[in-house]
This record gives C-alpha cells, sequence and structure tokens, in this order.
C-alpha cells in the first residue's frame, strides 16, 4: 500500500481531532478511520459504499457470509446492507488506518453508459466482495483526501474524482462484479427497490408476494435472488432492520429496551431481548452501555 496514502490518512484524521474512532470529512459520504487496537463487532447499515484499509485488517459479517480484508485491499458493497463489520489487526504502532466512500449509483451508471465494450456482468453473486486496490483508484483516492486541505474546491473537483473512481472500478479486475450495481432493471437494482420498501416501514410484517410484484419478480425468483445478494432471507432482513433500529433509539436515549421494541415492531418485550442478545452477542441494555464507551468502525 502506497506510504503516500497511509500518511494522507493521518495528516487528515489528525487534523479533524485526533486519536480514534470514524471521522466524518467536509466530502459527503467519505469517513475516515483509525483504531489503535482490535475492535468488537459493530453493527450498521451501509449503503453502495467503497471501504479501504490501507493498514491492518477488518472483518465484516453479512447474514452468513464472512469478508476479511487488508491492507491494499477494499470492500465493494452493492446495494443497502446490515452488517457486522470490527478492526481484526491495529496496534498503537501500527494503527488500523482505512476509509469508508458511499458510491452514487446514478454516477456510476452514467459512466457505465459511456464505457465502449461495457463490461459483461459476472454470474450471480453476493452484493458484497473483496478486491485489490489498484494504484489508479489509489491514486483517486489519495487526490481525494489532499482535496480536504482546500474546502471550497471540494464542490468543483470532487464530482470529476467520483467520476474517475467510478470508472476504474468499472474498467478493473472486479469490473463484471461491480457493473451489476449500476445495471438499469438489473437484478441488484430490483432488490434494491424491495430493500426500500423493506425500510419504509420495518414494523410491517413481510410479505413475499408484495415484495416479489414490487422487483418484478416470480416469488420464487424475488427470493433466490435476495439470497443471495444479501446473505440473509427477507425475514431476516427485516429483523436485523429492527434490531439496528432499536439499538439507535436507545443510543441515542430516545427509548428504553421494552420501548424500542415495541416502536420497531415487536410484541413481546422478552422475544425482542433474546433475539437483541442473539444478533449483538450481549442483552440489550448491556450492549447500549459498552457502545456508548467504543466508537464504532
Amino acid at each position: 500500500m502506497s506510504s503516500a496514502l497511509k500518511l494522507a490518512l493521518n495528516r487528515q484524521m489528525n487534523r479533524l481531532g485526533g486519536g480514534d474512532g470514524p471521522f466524518a470529512t467536509a466530502v459527503d459520504g467519505l469517513y475516515l478511520m483509525r483504531a489503535t487496537d482490535a475492535t468488537l463487532p459493530a453493527p450498521r447499515i451501509y449503503r453502495p459504499a467503497l471501504c479501504i484499509v490501507a493498514q491492518g485488517a477488518k472483518q465484516v459479517m453479512l447474514g452468513e457470509s464472512t469478508f476479511n480484508y487488508r491492507e491494499g485491499q477494499a470492500l465493494v458493497i452493492g446495494l443497502e446492507l446490515p452488517v457486522l463489520g470490527r478492526v481484526v489487526q491495529a496496534s498503537a504502532e501500527q494503527p488500523f488506518l482505512g476509509l469508508n466512500l458511499d458510491l452514487d449509483v446514478q454516477v456510476m451508471r452514467d459512466v457505465l453508459a459511456q464505457l465502449d465494450p461495457p463490461p459483461h456482468p459476472g454470474p450471480d453473486a453476493s452484493g458484497v466482495f473483496v478486491g485489490h486496490l489498484g494504484e489508479a483508484l489509489s491514486d483517486c483516492v489519495l487526490r481525494l483526501l489532499r482535496l480536504l486541505d482546500t474546502p471550497e474546491a471540494i464542490p468543483v473537483i470532487q464530482p470529476g474524482i467520483m467520476r474517475e473512481i467510478c470508472y476504474w472500478l468499472l474498467t478493473g479486475p472486479n469490473a463484471g462484479e461491480v457493473c451489476k450495481i449500476a445495471l438499469p432493471n438489473g437484478p441488484t437494482e430490483r432488490i434494491a427497490g424491495a430493500i426500500h420498501q423493506l425500510r419504509e416501514d420495518i414494523t410491517r410484517a413481510v410479505r413475499i408476494d408484495t415484495l416479489a410484484a414490487a422487483a418484478n419478480m416470480s416469488p420464487s425468483t424475488f427470493h433466490q435472488h435476495f439470497k443471495t445478494l444479501t446473505s440473509m432471507t427477507p425475514l431476516q432482513y427485516q429483523k436485523q432492520l429492527r434490531l439496528l433500529e432499536a439499538r439507535r433509539l436507545m443510543l441515542a436515549g430516545e427509548a428504553n429496551a421494552s420501548g424500542a421494541a415495541y416502536q420497531v415492531g415487536y410484541e413481546s418485550a422478552s422475544q425482542f431481548s433474546r433475539e437483541y442478545a442473539r444478533m449483538f452477542g450481549t442483552p440489550p441494555k448491556r450492549d447500549v452501555a459498552v457502545a456508548r464507551l467504543s466508537p464504532a468502525i
């Protein structure tokens, strides 16, 4: 991995206050991360994103699947997904350094439309994959980080860098996977539409027929594509959404455990506590107390 990228990450995080933790930046959708020790699994919902490790290693768990990526590698997430992520390699001498950059699907679609010939979509696979960060992509990310030094230039220059990032993703060794994110009316876009419906009202009971109709698929085809892309069933997906929202409510101090349970659609507080502990490894009250002391990376 380029030492220039590591230096740029450290310098920008020091400018933003230093220490460990995620750092929001003046570039919309760009978050920087540093950790001097391994972290506990932290839940969050990822939107389509490029997640890069410049030093150390990280692990992301999606449903029944686990993805490990380390220095010089990137995790690409193609649709909105609830995951558990944790830093698995970090120390005070060599801290974990990384960044997450949201991807604009419309920008990616515009770039894809200009490619001749366009990349050929690969076989159906998970909406998440790990690839190596090439020199061209690394250079784009470095320029994006340096752009933080001149905030007034961000609105002018950032759109061009983002288009270039999309170009290298769509012409690189994983282009067959990346292009499925942007294909109009492809399975990823259709499942993303169904996911949007699930998120619109997480308290509503899951109806496969309704979601399949919204995705313009038969129920069996919809279920197959949903499970392939998300590594979980629609019911499992909704359960994770509910638990993540309940956790957010508790962390924000907007509800206690029983109040959060009912707000996200549970009729039984005891069932909520059991399923919460199964997902997060500890009961709600204890998990929230620990989470308030540890930044999510």
